[in-house]
């Protein structure tokens, strides 16, 4: 069987190699744990046990790892800086229609749930696409 699993480790290997998205690493790294487990038991159920055990322990515990290590800092692109921004609608928005607005100095394309007239204050509440979904900001904000 040593043979099986060390075929498996190499073959998942070269399928990793080819793929690059961390895929079938895990099940590699499991199958070699397994190779060695092969040299103290013939006992198939036990290899099975420990090929699987492995495999998902490595799963997780480096996908926790690698979360830790990873920066999650997110960068804004230039639609995440509208998000929560204020503009000035350009073309009246009916409610649930196409309308504009001018936000940090560009015109968008924008809807509302509800109807927003010329030159007032409104706030992007999402991007759906290339539109901009805002809502009417109140007086007191």
């Amino acid at each position: 069987m040593i043979f099986f699993w060390l075929g498996l480790f190499i073959i998942l290997a070269i399928f990793e190699l080819i793929t690059i998205n961390l895929v079938s690493i895990w099940f590699a790294l499991g199958a070699l744990i397994t190779t060695f487990v092969t040299l103290v038991t013939d006992n198939m159920m036990i290899q099975l046990a420990v090929f699987t055990i492995s495999s998902f322990l490595l799963l997780i515990l480096t996908r926790c790892l690698v979360k830790k290590i990873k920066k999650t800092k997110v960068i804004p692109t230039n639609l995440d800086q509208v998000i929560d921004k204020i503009g000035i609608v350009t073309e009246d928005i009916e409610k649930n229609a196409i309308g504009e607005v001018k936000v940090l100095g560009k015109k968008w394309s924008a809807y509302s749930d509800r109807e927003i007239k010329k030159d007032e204050k409104v706030r992007v509440i999402s991007i759906e696409g290339v539109k901009l979904k805002v809502e009417k900001i109140k007086e007191s904000d």
